[in-house]
């Protein structure tokens, strides 16, 4: 039994370092520092216990994006790939994150997005779909860039660390498999690292609507698309993905959002609301889209392939006879 009184004694040693560490932050860094839109990207959002440095951080959010894309589909199409890519690079830029983002699209209808430890980022095409301004689609990915900025992933698998390591000492030596597994799209991640707090998603809300304002966005659109999505989760429950819904955007949430945008950040003249690029980015997503459920559709469905000249080649047990009587040329289907 002195292993575990020794274990105890450690975990409470941890616990009190940590509780020195917080102290002595909020005395180095005064309460209004977040505050600050004009000094985002040099303040220190970031800070608190972590067992994790940055390139350990990097290392483990590159090793659980492996695994996303082992299990999803990603949208390799050039031009809304490189879109959505710019789209969230543009917000980075204008956030307190320390470390590079790798973001990309998955083919899936859930509305959702999710960004992991170290700056892997994943953004569903349905949530692309589903928006209908840039600066909406923006504010969801200011969102989810604001809790990889706050490193919220491995401050929280810190904290989940330290309880059972003081509570039950094999889950520490056991690793991730002692916490639970989270599965979401076929695809599977510790839930420590996508189900934050109350807090870290408070915390993220109020660093993500400065993000999109300090990208040039409408900060109201942050609100505008979560409110949204708790109507059409009202309305139609199971529209939003179960990750997505693990943390949504309560009312009261939505007006702390508001106070925000109210006392802190400074009237523009202008805000960008939508651009044209968007609206052709999400036609050709919504071909995209199309083209992939005929692909997918019943295979004994009868089909006809178009040919590079404009006319009809059948396919299946299927004969075709057209009439050059008829003005459109339609082809006249007939069964064996």
């Amino acid at each position: 039994m002195a292993w575990m009184g020794r274990t105890l004694s450690l975990a409470l040693a941890l616990a009190l370092a940590c509780a020195a560490f917080a102290k002595e932050e909020r005395k180095r860094s005064p309460r209004g520092a977040k505050k600050d839109v004009d000094a985002i990207g040099e303040r220190e959002v970031g800070r608190g216990p972590n067992f994790y440095s940055i390139e350990k951080e990097i290392a483990l959010g590159k090793r659980l994006a492996q695994d996303v894309e082992r299990h999803s589909k990603i949208v390799d199409d050039p031009v809304i790939a490189e879109y959505v890519n710019r789209v969230g690079q543009n917000i980075v830029r204008n956030s307190d994150s320390k470390v590079p983002f790798t973001i990309k699209l998955i083919d899936s209808a859930d509305i959702n997005a999710f960004a992991l430890p170290g700056g892997f980022f994943f953004v569903n095409s349905g949530l692309v779909l589903r928006a209908e301004s840039e600066s909406e689609l923006a504010g969801v990915m200011a969102h989810e860039i604001a809790h990889v900025a706050a490193r919220h992933g491995t401050r929280q698998a810190t904290k989940a660390q330290l309880v059972n390591f003081a509570t039950i000492p094999l889950l520490f030596i056991g690793g991730w498999t002692g916490y639970g597994i989270y599965q979401a799209a076929g695809f599977l991640i510790p839930m420590t690292f996508l189900k934050f707090s109350r807090g870290m998603e408070s915390e993220a809300d109020f660093l993500g609507v400065q993000y999109l304002y300090k990208s040039g966005y409408d900060p109201t659109s942050f609100i505008d698309f979560f409110e949204k999505m708790l109507a059409d989760e009202k309305r139609k429950p199971g529209t939003m993905s179960k990750l997505f819904r693990s943390h949504p955007p309560h009312g009261s949430r939505i007006r702390k959002t508001q106070k925000t945008i109210d006392q802190i950040l400074p009237n523009k003249p202008e805000y960008v609301v939508n651009t044209s690029e968007f609206l052709q980015v999400k036609d050709r997503l919504t071909q995209l889209v199309l083209r992939r459920k005929e692909t997918t559709d019943d295979p004994n469905k009868p089909r006809l392939r178009r040919t590079s000249s404009g006319g009809t080649i059948p396919t299946d047990d299927i004969d075709v006879e057209s009439t050059e009587e008829e003005e459109d040329e339609r082809p006249t289907l007939k069964r064996r």
